[in-house]
């Protein structure tokens, strides 16, 4: 940095310490400056919730989201690829009705029900993935773009603007120690400053119809999504209710018995040859045989040192989905880290996952 840069940020953090510890006051900028820069925090907060909102609605497990966050994989399902990167519930639930359906048979009304259900979720699964792709692309993105772009210079000028402000503000303090060339062109710096920052903002604030379209994409996408759902399960509907009205003019088959076999009771037969088996002696108790009159204690669940975040399992839990750490009631896993207000990371005999917050008891809680 040259010396007349150095000179600069020193004339900057002097006036900062003088306002902020010295009360003393800069150069006020105008209410509508000030607000127009109110409605641009406001945009900005509004635009970085809403991505993470929907992102949560397109794929609402945390194990899931997690995962893909562990991966970087994100970037990748904004529309970049065919499908979204993780499997949809009724894809799972679909898979899972067909495979049984398949182990019933087609003698069972109940399995070729499961099979009919188990296409139709599938077909779901893939409208779903249609569904959060179309999101991905028309919704999140742009969204996306703006702030790592339009806001982002927004925030850029802002900042300029501030540096440029407390430069203008020492050096006026000082006039008449200062060559008055030197003073004009701190004035006009932060005058451009200001004019290019509220461009931005300005432009930001008029051309917010193109958020709207981009919020109407997002509407139209779920309705899409919506009607080809209900079309899949009427058609569902309707075969169900027929199999049950095919099932109902059947006639119903009796119950019948076989006869049962008559059961010989011949002579009892001998293992050994004929010889009849010889009672085995009763060891008493007092017999040398016997070890010990304590009774067997069965081993209890190390306990590691509490010296480190962990949590005791009060229940059973068994994984789900991929990326889902099982244990037992009375496992102490370590814990890792904490995805959300209901879900943690931990480890677990060597294996990390993750798992839900009401199935365990906090015994040391991860630093905050």
């Amino acid at each position: 940095m040259s010396v007349a840069g150095l000179k600069k940020q020193f004339y900057k953090a002097s006036q900062l310490v003088s306002e902020k510890v010295g009360g003393a006051e800069g150069t006020k900028l105008d209410e509508d400056f000030k607000e127009m820069e109110k409605k641009v925090d406001v945009t900005s907060k509004a635009v970085t919730e809403v991505l993470a909102r929907t992102i949560e609605y397109l794929q609402p497990n945390p194990a899931s989201r997690a995962k893909l966050t562990m991966l970087n994989t994100v970037s990748k399902i904004r529309g970049q690829v065919k499908n979204p990167g993780y499997p949809q519930s009724e894809g799972l639930l679909g898979e899972c009705m067909i495979r049984h359906g398949k182990e019933l048979g087609g003698e069972s009304n109940f399995g070729d029900a499961l099979l009919d259900a188990g296409e139709s979720m599938k077909r779901l699964a893939e409208v779903k993935d249609s569904l959060d792709i179309e999101v991905k692309q028309n919704f999140i993105d742009p969204l996306q773009n703006l702030c790592d772009k339009d806001l982002k210079e927004i925030q850029h000028h802002l900042k300029k603007l501030e540096g440029r402000r407390l430069d203008f503000d020492y050096k006026k303090k000082r006039q008449g120690r200062i060559p008055d060339e030197e003073l004009r062109q701190a004035l006009e710096k932060f005058e451009e400053s200001k004019e290019v920052a509220e461009t931005s903002m300005h432009n930001l604030l008029e051309t917010d119809i193109e958020q709207v379209s981009q919020l109407c994409a997002l509407v139209d996408a779920q309705l899409d999504y919506h009607r080809q759902a209900v079309q899949i399960l009427d058609e569902l509907a309707d075969k169900l209710k027929r199999r049950m009205r095919d099932a109902s003019s059947r006639p119903k088959r009796e119950y019948k018995p076989k006869p049962r076999e008559p059961f010989d009771l011949g002579e009892p037969e001998q293992s050994n040859g004929g010889f009849p088996c010889a009672t085995a002696p009763k060891i008493p108790a007092s017999s040398s045989f016997r070890s010990s009159d304590k009774p067997i204690r069965t081993p209890s669940r190390s306990m590691p040192p509490l010296d480190q975040p962990s949590c005791k399992a009060l229940y059973d839990f068994e994984p789900e989905n991929a990326g889902e750490l099982g244990f037992h009631e009375g496992d102490v896993i370590t814990l890792t880290n904490q995805i959300d207000e209901n879900w943690y990371e931990g480890m677990l005999h060597g294996q990390s996952g993750f798992f839900p917050l009401s199935y365990v008891e906090v015994l040391v809680p991860l630093p905050q």
